[in-house]
């Protein structure tokens, strides 16, 4: 195959494709550029015959992309970004700079982090928008990595595992920002509440809802049963910690709850909370970033503005 003459390749091709990988919509890639739809898809056509490789293909919604685009695009992306902050002005002021950030996190961490975080921004009078979506994964790396969001907050051990054996080479950062407990939470009328701590045979033989966002067939709580040889009757699993909540104080189910999430519920009046009758590891919520944004001045102000919030957060604990 001939190869590609990089010298004649209009590199305005890989804007357009960064925003279509973005989007998933060409019309909307359109509209990120300020470009017209024909324009958009000639482009991605100028972009398909220099690559001599196929980069999307239709859906009913949109396009997606192929294994070749997906290869692709970190590298397109990373070299953007530093082409960007090459001829951008550096300096980043949140009070004029109009900017769009995406933050992954699940429901429990978004319900104690975003009401402070739009009470800093409010405060700053900041011109900066903030996308909050679910996190689904307690690896978020490949969002970073594909640049569907800015950075990720949450509980997420086996990165930090990782990223520990891979040192100076890892891609992507994580800084601690505070811990909290786990609890054993039920409605305040179940009999288990009236016995005072629970035992672990109690505990096991009551019957459970477990929050699982992340696909795992087995949750913290199962594996630290399974190491004492015990198991516990998972009665309902749900995505969102607000649905256990809601879930859990009109039935006879318990669930584990972050003890910092119970206030945010709108039920804790008409929660228990009891030590859980075993060890579960303390939630180390962490700031996770791509290496990628160290040095651009916008990002550096968000990972900022999050520990500052962290650090209110951490207080009011």
């Amino acid at each position: 195959m001939r190869p590609i003459n990089f010298r004649t390749l209009d590199l305005n091709l890989l804007k357009v494709f960064d925003a279509v990988m973005l989007e998933r919509n060409v019309t909307r890639a359109a509209e990120r550029l300020s470009m017209t739809q024909p324009a958009a898809s000639n482009a991605l056509r100028r972009l398909r015959e220099a690559t001599r490789e196929e980069l999307f293909l239709p859906t009913s919604s949109g396009v997606v992309p192929t294994v070749h685009a997906q290869g692709l695009w970190p590298i397109v992306r990373n070299a953007l970004r530093n082409l960007e902050q090459a001829f951008v002005p550096q300096a980043f002021d949140a009070r004029h700079d109009e900017r769009l950030f995406t933050l992954a996190m699940s429901d429990a961490t978004a319900a104690l982090f975003v009401p402070v975080l739009v009470q800093a921004l409010q405060r700053e009078r900041s011109r900066v928008d903030l996308r909050v979506v679910d996190l689904r994964t307690r690896d978020p790396r490949p969002l970073l990595e594909q640049g569907e969001a800015d950075a990720a907050l949450g509980f997420f051990p086996d990165v930090r595992a990782a990223l520990a054996a891979e040192s100076d080479t890892a891609l992507t950062r994580l800084e601690p920002l505070y811990q909290c407990q786990y609890a054993c939470v039920m409605r305040r009328d179940h009999p288990l509440a009236a016995d005072g701590a629970l035992t672990l045979d109690t505990y096991c033989a009551a019957d459970h809802l477990r929050v699982n966002f992340a696909g795992r067939p087995r949750g913290f709580v199962d594996e630290a049963l399974a190491q004492q040889g015990r198991r516990r009757r998972v009665m309902l699993t749900v995505t969102q910690f607000a649905t256990a909540g809601s879930v859990v104080h009109q039935s006879d189910l318990l669930t584990v709850l972050p003890r910092s999430f119970v206030p945010a519920t709108g039920f804790a009046p008409e929660l228990a909370l009891r030590p859980l009758p075993f060890e579960l590891p303390a939630i180390e919520v962490g700031l996770l970033w791509h290496r990628r944004h160290e040095q651009d001045t916008a990002q550096r102000w968000l990972r900022e503005t999050l520990a500052t919030a962290a650090a209110a957060v951490a207080s009011a604990l």
